[in-house]
């Protein structure tokens, strides 16, 4: 619920941009999914431009109308990816064929990261 509030909070200030870094984060899966729909309803009704910050691949293609890809350190964009859904978004719609496509898009730009990541911590 707080997060809800929070989400709610942010909104009714009135930013021109709305930052969001990692919102849904330590939500369980359900809680998390109706929030997420949550801030489709209310950013269909204000239509605010949010930079939304996530490491969920899934999350960032069913919220976004684009994705900007980023490196590990030091950051840069790797690609920015454009989501041609339609809206409003149905988030049940994970296994579309074109969901799964970007999805797949998305990691391999992010594999060689995760994996040279994973090697310095060894």
């Amino acid at each position: 619920m707080r997060q809800r509030a929070s989400i709610a909070r942010a909104f009714v200030a009135d930013p021109e941009v709305l930052l969001m870094d990692e919102p849904f984060g330590s939500l369980d899966a359900l809680t998390k999914l109706v929030l997420q729909e949550e801030l489709l309803r209310i950013w269909s009704e204000h239509r605010k431009v949010v930079v939304y910050i996530t490491h969920d691949i899934e999350e960032a293609v069913l919220l976004g109308d684009r994705v900007l890809v980023m490196s590990g350190r030091p950051g840069r964009i790797l690609e920015a990816i454009p989501i041609p859904l339609q809206r409003p978004r149905d988030l049940l719609d994970r296994e579309q064929p074109e969901v799964v496509k970007i999805k797949t898009r998305i990691w391999k730009l992010l594999e060689g990261e995760v994996r040279m990541i994973s090697r310095r911590a060894t």
